[in-house]
């Protein structure tokens, strides 16, 4: 390793220090580029590898390298830096609003810390739970472990990490409409950083602060600290704070009456979040700028905005995610009484070693004998358990991936990515589904939803289509994917027909009296590439300009009718009666030609 480079790493090491919770993007980049350009010793690697995941702000980038530094702490038996990799891949993905995963892995870090026998290592699994509690909205599970973080932090007199955890527990107050005893905490947090001359600290502080004084009508003063917390945190680059507060900056201008500045500065919080894939600050912005051009008369923007919202809001806040999140704590606490039963168990079983030990090693060599002989019947068993189960997986593989696609994934590990040159796409999309999502229970729409959605499949499967995925209340499908006939386009459109089919007999037959869907669709014919995204919970999916294209043809329909590009009309117009639309002026592309198909032509209709 060449001299300045050592010199480099020991700067970092030695001055930098070992702090779970600071963030620093300069020395990120810093450290990476050493990293990448110098051949390390496995003990200086983990170093390095943990100050890069600890400081870096970007999700993606600390998810990769908390990875890299789990797979080299395995490697060399190291514990503590397992428990290091462990952590900062937790926060990484509660940076993405993976807060299930972000769970798990601080469940995982406080084992290691029992094992460890640290205290400051189980407090901050502590409190990083607390955190996840804290962003899903439950407060009692967030203050029973932000309570029981403070207690071991104050303990141990880490001032930072005890105004880390005030500062977050006034947080979790005031996301839960609490702004008086969050400010308690806030001050208390503030004179802490202050004493520690902790920049970052102080930022985050003034930022909380001033939305504080926004919901108490004083908006110069939320203003003066949101900007001042907003700057500080610029020079960070710690963006996920920079677009929350951004946000908030939002909320303070629309309470002004400046709804210029507020949709400006909800745009910039939608902006860096979407950047940086931060899901729960996309929610955010979605909503309020749904808000903001509502108010401003524009409809179309906002009903868009809203229903993004309502798509990130459902990935980050769901209740399967909220099910898991409480099975989690619940096997971690029940781990936790389990480990204390055993110590007890041990203490009184060493009295009684000596006494056991003859009669135990007869019981065994009983056991071993039988064990043998029970040992043949279970391994035919467990053959035919693998084969049924290999079966099933074959045939849930097939359930979301083409048999082509599939075969290929089994095959290799992977599946390449394929151009195809003249597929057609469908978009079907319900009108007034928010109006009715807002007013069914969960359970209820989800039951309406699935009734539509599985008869489409079937319609899909009548005709030899290929269904691609649903997307809220759309539904998208493809033809021409595994076939090169000239059929697929005209496949796709007598399937749209049974599609408003079946949607105007549920309606009149009221099979759903509390809503009344009605769908619109819309086809376009192109270029795209398939694949699959992802190595897990993969899905199978498309990409192109045709798509974008298929996706407005769609938007520019209307309810109960079939429109077309020009490039599926080239292709179907000798066998359906079209309806030119003329040119219609789309979002992003311009003015495109439309047609509507109002009907299969007779002598199509006699052999269809």
């Amino acid at each position: 390793m060449r001299p300045g480079l050592a010199k480099l790493i020991m700067f970092f090491l030695i001055f930098c220090g070992v702090n779970l919770y600071s963030q620093d993007q300069v020395t990120a980049d810093s450290l990476e580029m050493v990293y990448s350009k110098t051949n390390l010793p496995a003990a200086e690697k983990l170093k390095v590898l943990y100050y890069i995941a600890s400081n870096e702000t970007d999700p993606s980038t600390k998810l990769r390298y908390s990875q890299e530094l789990i797979k080299l702490s395995k490697e060399t038996d190291s514990l503590k830096y397992l428990g290091y990799g462990i952590y900062e891949r937790g926060n990484a993905y509660k940076l993405r609003g993976d807060f299930g995963e972000a769970l798990q892995n601080y469940f995982d870090m406080a084992k290691i810390a029992n094992s460890l026998d640290s205290k400051r290592f189980l407090a901050v699994a502590n409190l990083s739970v607390a955190d996840v509690y804290s962003k899903m909205s439950n407060l009692e599970q967030a203050v029973k472990y932000y309570d029981e973080s403070i207690k071991t932090f104050r303990e141990l007199s880490d001032t930072s990490r005890t105004a880390s955890a005030l500062f977050n527990l006034g947080d979790a107050y005031l996301k839960n409409d609490n702004p008086n005893k969050a400010f308690q905490y806030f001050q208390e947090s503030q004179k802490l950083f202050k004493s520690i001359n902790d920049t970052m600290g102080v930022a985050y502080n003034k930022g909380s602060i001033g939305v504080i004084y926004a919901i108490r009508g004083e908006n110069e003063k939320a203003e003066e600290n949101i900007h001042q917390a907003v700057e500080t945190l610029e020079k960070l680059e710690l963006f996920d704070a920079i677009s929350e507060y951004l946000s908030d900056m939002s909320d303070v201008y629309e309470n002004k009456g400046d709804e210029q500045k507020a949709t400006d500065f909800a745009l910039m919080s939608l902006d860096i979040a979407k950047t940086y894939g931060f899901k729960d600050q996309i929610s955010k912005a979605d909503l309020q700028l749904s808000r903001l051009y509502e108010n401003a008369g524009d409809i179309p923007s906002s009903y868009q905005f809203y229903k993004d919202h309502i798509h990130y809001r459902d990935s980050v806040s769901n209740v399967a995610m909220v099910q898991e999140m409480e099975g989690l704590r619940a096997d971690y606490e029940i781990a936790q009484k389990q480990m204390e039963v055993n110590l007890l168990n041990e203490k009184q079983k060493s009295q009684k070693i000596a006494v056991l030990a003859v009669s135990t090693a007869g019981v065994l060599i009983a056991l071993l004998a039988f064990g043998l002989y029970r040992r043949n019947r279970f391994i035919k068993r467990t053959n035919v358990i693998i084969e049924e189960e290999k079966n099933r997986s074959n045939n849930l593989l097939l359930n979301i991936l083409p048999e082509e696609t599939a075969s290929e994934l089994k095959e290799n590990g992977h599946v390449r990515a394929k151009k195809f040159e003249n597929v057609s796409i469908l978009f079907a999309d319900f009108q007034k589904f928010t109006h009715y999502a807002e007013k069914l229970s969960p359970e209820r729409l989800i039951e309406i939803v699935d009734y539509y959605f599985s008869a489409f499949d079937e319609i899909m499967d009548k005709h030899g289509l290929e269904k691609i995925k649903t997307i809220g209340d759309r539904y998208m499908a493809v033809a021409g994917l595994h076939s090169a006939g000239d059929e697929d386009a005209y496949k796709l459109v007598l399937a749209s027909f049974d599609m408003l089919e079946f949607v105007e007999n549920a309606k009149e037959n009221q099979q759903f009296p509390d809503t009344h869907f009605d769908v619109r669709i819309g086809i376009n014919t192109g270029p795209v590439v398939a694949g699959v995204v992802g190595t897990k919970k993969f899905a199978y999916d498309i990409w192109g300009d045709a798509v974008n294209i298929a996706s407005r043809m769609e938007s520019s329909s209307t309810a109960g009718r079939i429109n077309i590009s020009e490039h599926t009309y080239a292709l179907v117009k000798d066998r359906f009666i079209c309806k030119y639309r003329g040119e219609i002026e789309v979002k992003n592309r311009g003015f495109l030609k439309m047609y509507y198909v109002n009907g299969i032509k007779p002598k199509q209709a006699s052999t269809s």
